[in-house]
């Protein structure tokens, strides 16, 4: 199972936007898709449609040992998506970690049970560089950086490249940063235009392509608890993340699909 970390300290970048989208483009194209939603606020179970009801397992329990991947993934309404929600529970959990000797390996020693069960496993980090954001970047082969295309963008990119460094000095040596992509788009704006220059002349080909416009559309989803890729797949947010999907995919080694 390939395992990629959606992650920016930053709050706001549309991370958990490009969480949902990407996870449903993937299941579009057939792939068999995990999403973890690792951020206490659980926005990415709420705009895929999960109620509180349904979150009998959570992030959570994983990461305290109470349950499994298997155990807590749930079907979306999406074939091929499945979930592994998030509760409040999950605010606690980094005070309750503190204690154990494997705190930061504990997410990769509950993933390790489910390798076979599907192809790709993206998982949406907490705007912070805590130890639940340490716990994905352990855990995964790469990360996935959305990027606000605002001013003080390479100034939170730098802090977030100092992290990886040292968890792959210390925990996670096979981490890389899978690409960068630039979000909240607009044309019409010149700070935006120079943002992107400088990005790509700073980090070139680690930039994807793809952009993700400002859209309107892409706001709205959530609340109706639908990607916006099932809520309004003509829009134009929509159609840069299948594209986004279809760029992704070309970088991902080639490989069989599980059953």
């Amino acid at each position: 199972m390939i395992r990629i970390a959606i992650a920016n300290q930053k709050g706001g970048v549309g991370k958990t936007t490009t969480a949902i989208n990407l996870a449903t483009a993937l299941a579009a194209s057939g792939w068999r898709c995990l999403l973890i939603d690792l951020d206490p606020q659980g926005n990415a179970s709420t705009g895929l449609g999960l109620k509180q009801a349904d979150r009998s397992h959570s992030s959570y329990d994983l990461l305290l040992g109470q349950a499994g991947v298997n155990e807590a993934a749930v079907e979306t309404q999406i074939p091929g998506l499945d979930v592994v929600p998030a509760t409040v529970d999950l605010s606690g959990a980094e005070v309750e970690m503190v204690d154990f000797e494997d705190r930061t390996h504990r997410l990769a020693g509950a993933m390790d049970n489910a390798e076979d069960d599907w192809d790709i496993c993206l998982i949406d980090c907490p705007p912070s560089l805590g130890l639940l954001t340490i716990n994905a970047l352990v855990a995964v082969d790469s990360i996935i950086v959305p990027l606000q295309c605002e001013f003080f963008a390479l100034e939170g990119l730098s802090q977030l490249l100092q992290t990886v460094e040292r968890v792959q000095e210390r925990f996670n040596p096979d981490l890389s940063i899978k690409g960068v992509v630039l979000t909240m788009y607009d044309r019409r704006n010149r700070l935006t235009e120079q943002v992107s220059d400088d990005v790509r002349s700073v980090l070139g080909s680690l930039v994807f392509e793809t952009v993700i416009p400002r859209n309107v559309r892409l706001s709205e989803a959530p609340s109706h608890g639908l990607p916006a890729l099932v809520y309004d797949h003509r829009c134009t947010g929509s159609e840069a993340y299948m594209a986004l999907a279809r760029e992704l995919i070309g970088r991902l080694p080639k490989r069989e699909m599980a059953a």
